[in-house]
């Protein structure tokens, strides 16, 4: 039997500003990655967000990305790699401490927006993020654009990596998202986000915008709680893997990594 990690970007309230439906996305979903402050999500949201996957029997995971509550941490700042390395123990170790404090624990980290499209192409970033998580707890999954330079990082820093498909984000020839300015790089139809992971985690291949198939490797599937219309999206890709046969779980019950 095929086996799935189902994921999503989550807890990315702050203050009186509220996106997505997180109840209703975390239903569907094995894994949840909440935001640790900086792009988004404060101490209540992430406490709040840690209780509900841990009621839901949702796997935690802690998102960090670069400080830009204004840009939503999608905009490229450039940082030296020790400033990168300290930016993910502190939001990794906020998010740990509040899995520990609901009586659970964190089970994996996953980059967000600019950072972690950054390091899916740059070594070196990819290293601090991967040597700050591993030296935060050396038994977390790592969370990695498929085929990318995080998934190369992860390994050499001896973590557990989970290779991570996107269902809602369409693909370049050389295996990258689709920058978000540009047409097309949001998947807005759910019979199309369908037919993509399909292929993505049956064929190991994903069809990219210029018309060429990229392989990828699929242990995690991401979908974004951000976008409109998303607790839709989960649901009825859920559905679609479950009607394949295909077993959605956490990553770490579920796949040999290295």
């Amino acid at each position: 039997m095929l086996k799935l990690d189902f994921n999503s970007d989550l807890g990315e309230n702050f203050g009186l500003y509220k996106l997505g439906d997180d109840t209703a996305v975390l239903s569907q979903i094995s894994s949840a990655n909440v935001a640790c402050g900086f792009h988004a999500g404060d101490p209540q949201t992430i406490a709040a967000t840690v209780r509900n996957a841990v009621a839901n029997g949702v796997s935690v995971g802690a998102h960090p990305g670069f400080q830009d509550l204004q840009g939503f941490g999608r905009r490229a700042i450039q940082m030296s790699h020790g400033e990168i390395y300290n930016l993910t123990v502190y939001q990794v170790g906020a998010v740990k401490a509040f899995a520990e404090a609901a009586g659970s624990r964190l089970a994996h980290v996953k980059a967000h927006g600019a950072l972690y499209n950054m390091a899916a192409k740059d070594l070196g970033m990819a290293r601090a993020l991967a040597e700050a998580v591993h030296d935060v707890d050396s038994s977390l999954v790592f969370f990695g654009l498929a085929g990318s330079e995080l998934v190369r990082a992860g390994r050499e820093a001896g973590l557990h990596v989970a290779e991570e498909v996107f269902a809602d984000r369409s693909y370049q020839a050389d295996g990258s998202l689709t920058p978000r300015g540009q047409p097309g790089a949001m998947i807005t139809d759910v019979d199309t986000a369908i037919s993509q992971v399909l292929r993505m985690v049956r064929e190991g291949v994903v069809r990219s915008q210029q018309g060429v198939d990229v392989p990828v490797k699929a242990d995690t599937l991401c979908i974004h709680g951000d976008q409109p219309g998303a607790a839709t999206f989960a649901r009825d890709i859920r559905a679609a893997l479950i009607a394949e046969g295909i077993d959605i779980r956490p990553p770490q019950a579920t796949y040999e990594y290295r």
